[in-house]
């Protein structure tokens, strides 16, 4: 999941914020790697998942983040993963998100 992200695009920049992997675009943070304490499955964690439209972003009780939960038995879902990054990477690109 790491390499997915950090192979995507040249501006993604990996940190830890909170005690958790943090993936950072131009030096914003817009991405976290997590796992879910009750499944133990791990999941991409958008930070403006609210202004993201993909359907396999589930919003669960957080009112500004979404997740895109991983199946930790099957193989990354690479198109996926990357529809989310396009949409997500395009709100910093357009100015929606303002980057530093």
């Amino acid at each position: 999941m790491r390499d997915t992200l950090l192979n995507y695009n040249t501006h993604i920049t990996e940190t830890t914020k909170y005690g958790m992997p943090c993936f950072c675009y131009k030096g914003k943070a817009f991405c976290y790697i997590w796992t879910d304490k009750k499944t133990k499955n791990p999941y991409y964690l958008m930070v403006e998942g609210k202004r993201l439209l993909n359907l396999h972003l589930e919003p669960g009780d957080r009112a500004k983040m979404k997740i895109l939960p991983i199946q930790p038995d099957k193989d990354l879902p690479i198109k996926i993963i990357n529809a989310v990054m396009d949409e997500a990477i395009s709100l910093y690109e357009n100015g929606t998100i303002k980057i530093k």
